[in-house]
């Protein structure tokens, strides 16, 4: 399904023909303002909210991301996020103080002009969440839909534009497959910036396809892990990350893949196991049902995952429980999980956290960190040093902070371009 100025259409080469002058005609026009943006966004927030959108949304990891969505598409949200990224003035020009006998000039931050999405699969709500930094900024947005996309993020975008008619020049969605070389790279001609979701072979492949100039925005792979120096920690932090495991399924570049521990005894890392085992069960056993659908799916992964252990490890190696399980790895790597509950579990000691984690620079995210409090500052330092961007409890590990960097980065500032004008 394409969307293109507001229109639905079935024939995407008719559609891409239409393009370049749908995107002239919005170029040419007056700029879009943040205000105008803002308002229909905090709009968008109260259809969200009164369930419009609760028949597409089944699986209970995204109606998690809707309701966290309607709070961050409120008015006060999102003008303290422009705050926050773009400084007091937003898009407005200024004119920094300078030394007595410098030239003073303005600056005039402005749209990048056309910005290419080409979002991942991984997570329903990424590619709307893209392309509402893109408007937030002013720009032109071209939206590359992933192939698991079911319809949300068109029917989200046609609901807005419904809300404010003058959104529809800056919002086009095409359902194209990256295996049409052809339409991808007329969407990639067209574009002054590329955000591309994904892991790295499809960074590559827009890397290599992007004409000189281009500025690329990536948001590649990502592993995250937790970071655990108390082996038998009273309170709740066990359950945090129970929950965590559970309810992300690994699927997030903020999800637990790996428990690192402060040890270099195999026998502290089996005795954690079964320790950790019936509390992550527990939580398993505890959440809502999934529907059939995901169900199915996740009983195949977990059915594939046991499969592969009993293959390749020992019995020892593994502390299989219900719809979930924990693995024992000799080795110290920072590499994926087998997904859907199943966590890798290994020893890392603190005096080679540095040497051992920075072997996964560029990759890392996310550190939940079980801990003393003596010793929290000291240790978040450290992952901070190993290239970490966050450090956090387990039950924050994926909560997304409305004001937060995302990668490292402030992103409203990778969608704009800071101009010089006397």
């Amino acid at each position: 399904m394409i969307l293109l100025n507001g229109e639905l259409l079935d024939d995407s080469a008719a559609a891409l023909d239409r393009l370049p002058d749908v995107i002239e005609a919005t170029l040419s026009a007056p700029p879009l303002e943040t205000e105008t943006v803002v308002a229909a966004l905090d709009a968008m927030a109260d259809k969200l909210a009164s369930g419009a959108f609760d028949q597409l949304v089944t699986d209970p990891m995204l109606r998690a991301h809707v309701r966290d969505a309607v709070g961050m598409l409120r008015r006060d949200a999102l003008e303290a996020r422009l705050t926050a990224e773009l400084g007091e003035r937003w898009m407005t020009p200024y004119a920094p103080s300078v030394p007595p006998g410098h030239r003073r000039v303005q600056i005039r931050p402005v749209p990048l002009g056309t910005v290419l999405h080409i979002a991942a699969g991984n997570m329903d709500a990424i590619p709307a969440f893209s392309v509402i930094e893109g408007l937030l900024t002013g720009n032109v947005n071209l939206l590359k839909l992933p192939k698991a996309d079911r319809g949300l993020t068109v029917r989200f975008f046609r609901e807005l534009i419904a809300i404010e008619p003058r959104l529809a020049g800056y919002v086009h969605v095409f359902d194209t497959p990256s295996t049409d070389l052809a339409a991808m790279r007329r969407l990639i001609a067209l574009a002054d910036g590329i955000a591309v979701w994904g892991g790295d072979a499809a960074v590559q492949a827009v890397r290599q396809a992007a004409h000189p100039g281009c500025k690329l925005i990536e948001w590649g792979h990502r592993l995250s892990f937790c970071y655990c120096t108390d082996l038998t920690a009273q309170g709740t932090a066990f359950q945090d990350l129970a929950r965590h495991i559970v309810t992300t399924r690994g699927l997030l570049c903020s999800s637990c893949q790996v428990i690192y521990l402060d040890t270099d005894d195999m026998a502290d890392v089996r005795q954690f196991c079964t320790r950790f085992l019936p509390v992550l069960e527990a939580v398993a056993a505890a959440l809502p049902p999934e529907d059939d659908g995901t169900a199915a799916a996740l009983t195949l992964r977990q059915y594939t995952a046991s499969i592969e252990q009993d293959m390749f490890g020992t019995a020892d190696d593994v502390f299989r429980g219900h719809g979930c399980a924990l693995t024992v790895c000799e080795d110290s790597a920072l590499t994926l999980s087998p997904l859907y509950g199943n966590v890798l579990v290994k020893r890392l000691p603190r005096g080679r956290m540095l040497p051992t984690l920075r072997e996964a620079r560029g990759y890392l995210q996310t550190a939940g960190l079980i801990c003393a409090d003596a010793e929290r500052a000291a240790l978040t330092d450290s992952l901070l040093r190993c290239g970490l961007t966050r450090v956090v409890p387990p039950a924050r590990m994926s909560e997304m902070a409305l004001t937060a960097p995302h990668d490292g980065e402030l992103p409203l500032r990778r969608y704009v371009r800071y101009t010089e004008v006397e």
